[in-house]
Formats: C-alpha cells, sequence, structure tokens
C-alpha cells in the first residue's frame, strides 16, 4: 500500500525544462517499480517512463528518448522526472504509478496511482 503525490508542474515555454516529484506516504517504498505516465485532453494516457525498485533499470517512450530522465531516492520516499527541451506537445497531466513485482510499460499493470499535475508547454 502506497499514497502518491506529484507535484512541480506549472506553464513553461518551449524549450525549457521542469522537474517533477512524486512523494510516497506508506512503508516500504522501496519495494515498488514506479512509472510515470501522461494524458493529454483528448488523448489516452500514455507511458512516458519506468523505473525498477532499485533504480537500476529505466525505460523511456520514444517520444521522450534523450529529453527526459526518471531517478529516485529511496530514502527520501520520491521519485523524479527530470524534463527538458519541452515541447508543446509535451503538456498533459502527468502522473506517477507504483506496482510490484517488476517494471512495466503498460498502464494497466499499476496498482496505485497518484492525482497528477499539470504540465503546460507554451510555443
Amino acid at each position: 500500500q502506497v499514497e502518491l503525490v506529484e507535484s512541480g508542474g506549472g506553464l513553461v515555454q518551449a524549450g525549457g525544462s521542469l522537474r517533477l516529484s512524486c512523494a510516497a506516504a506508506g512503508r516500504t517504498f522501496s519495494n515498488y517499480h514506479m512509472g510515470w505516465f501522461r494524458q493529454a485532453p483528448g488523448k489516452e494516457r500514455e507511458f512516458v517512463a519506468a523505473i525498477n525498485w532499485s533504480g537500476g533499470s529505466t525505460y523511456y517512450a520514444g517520444s521522450v528518448k534523450g529529453r527526459f530522465t526518471i531517478s529516485r531516492d529511496n530514502a527520501k520516499n520520491t521519485v523524479y522526472l527530470q524534463m527538458s527541451s519541452l515541447k508543446p506537445e509535451d503538456t498533459a497531466v502527468y502522473y506517477c504509478a507504483a506496482r510490484e513485482f517488476s517494471v512495466s510499460r503498460l498502464d494497466y499493470e499499476y496498482d496505485y496511482w497518484g492525482q497528477g499535475t499539470q504540465v503546460t508547454v507554451s510555443s
């Protein structure tokens, strides 16, 4: 059981950067694999990045490779998404999610979700 709260979203100009944070409340955060997903208006939720429990393995959607970096600090019960070279098409509500057993790119395999944080990238 883990409760997730995202923060760090906001409005940024194209080419700028933001760092999203996902803070976990509850025990055994380090047992969970974590993912970031996003959903724009009128579009389905899509995978962005994922990281295994130890931080030793990371995965990215092709659209964000080279621009976004997922990381975690288990001592702080927090997972991060560093976003650079932002584009207007990155505009979406960003969600963090947690699951046990293995890291995944599939939203339906995640057990716990935060409420999301809005990222808006202006042209």
